[in-house]
């Protein structure tokens, strides 16, 4: 729901009803994961999508209906010789959307989701998409790690799906978990939709050259939010780089250390070592391959690699240690510009998050989309 958000938000301070379909379940090789949603006005404009375009025309007619009869209905698209190019999925796979009315009276918590997650806090929203009292169907908790808020119609199911909903956003996955009608962990008869909503992840990029104003734009498109760190402040400026969120001037080993010590980098953070002078990138390669995230790279040709390698083992870096860097960083291209650069570079990030192998595809059997 979060590339939809914002329409969402300002329709409903509007004070109009939208329809919402939201991916709910995915089985297969999905288009899009759980949580992509569409949203249709009452004039007919759309935005979002739940499924690249395989079913939209579907969950388009039953938003309409919603917005007019206000009855929430959960959906099962998959392929079939009938359906395959009419609303089924070519791709093969099998998507579950929930699709409800939004208003200010139907849905009176969007306005703290959204507050939340404009000012990048950690929330969850559980919504009910199956019950056996159709009453209950499209009620909503929203869960925080310190709080709740709304209900889902009784005190045990609210207890069960906030308890489940906080282990999820730690992890910052979105689900549909199952329990009895009162949340019953034994049983069946309720089905809970619960949306994660985690702050964008963090991507660091350092050194302010060229290569770093590609990155950042790169970082930006993928979702991140993007810090520039450099310790020159003549070339780290806002000016140079419009498409970070921050542009730091420090020494960049002191700029991690101090932000990973007040519990801002994490393990889907990624650092971009750009700088490829060893005065910057020797210091700041030791903190970096001591922490918990998500990748790090760095740049140089093959000479400067292993001039680095040994001068981070002088320091007393483990051949352990080491080994989670990426460098030269980036796949295989044949990238020459720094555009070019930035997107080997993002492709070997995103490889490294679930688990590419960056071969063609033609060369590869199996699911294309893998788990995380």
């Amino acid at each position: 729901m979060r590339d939809v958000l914002d329409e969402l938000h300002k329709r409903w301070e509007a004070g109009e009803t939208v329809g919402l379909g939201t991916v709910v379940s995915t089985f297969r090789s999905s288009p899009r994961s759980a949580g992509a949603a569409m949203l249709v006005a009452e004039d007919g404009t759309v935005s979002g999508s739940v499924s690249g375009g395989c079913v939209e025309g579907a969950v388009y007619e039953l938003a309409q209906q919603s917005i007019s009869d206000g009855a929430p209905v959960l959906q099962r698209y998959g392929v079939s010789d009938d359906d395959a190019f009419a609303v089924g999925l070519t791709c093969g796979g099998i998507i579950d959307v929930f699709v409800e009315r939004v208003n200010p009276t139907d849905y009176p918590e969007l306005g703290q989701v959204n507050e939340s997650v404009r000012a990048e806090q950690t929330v969850a929203v559980a919504t009910v998409i199956e019950h056996p009292e159709a009453g209950r169907v499209g009620k909503h908790l929203v869960v925080w790690p310190d709080k709740v808020t709304g209900s889902l119609g009784s005190a045990r199911a609210d207890d069960a799906v906030a308890d489940d909903a906080r282990g999820l956003l730690a992890t910052g996955r979105s689900e549909t978990l199952h329990y009895g009608p009162e949340g019953q962990r034994r049983g069946e008869g309720m089905s809970v939709f619960i949306n994660s909503f985690q702050p964008p992840p963090r991507m660091l990029v350092f050194g302010a050259i060229d290569f770093a104003a590609a990155m950042a734009r790169m970082g930006s498109y993928l979702g991140y939010r993007v810090t520039v760190c450099d310790a020159r402040g003549v070339f780290a400026t806002d000016a140079r780089f419009p498409e970070a969120d921050e542009v730091i001037v420090d020494w960049p080993h002191r700029y991690l250390a101090a932000e990973a010590e007040a519990g801002r980098v994490d393990e889907r953070t990624v650092v971009a070592v750009l700088t490829h002078d060893p005065k910057f990138d020797v210091p700041l390669l030791e903190v970096a391959l001591r922490l918990n995230v998500a990748y790090v790279g760095a740049m140089g040709s093959r000479r400067t690699h292993d001039d680095r390698l040994a001068r981070l083992r002088e320091t007393g870096m483990r051949d352990d240690e080491l080994a989670r860097l990426a460098s030269p960083i980036g796949l295989d291209l044949g990238a020459r510009t720094p555009e070019e650069t930035a997107v080997s570079i993002a492709a070997e990030i995103i490889a490294s998050r679930w688990g590419g192998e960056g071969k063609p595809l033609t060369e590869l059997s199996g699911p294309i989309h893998r788990d995380e």
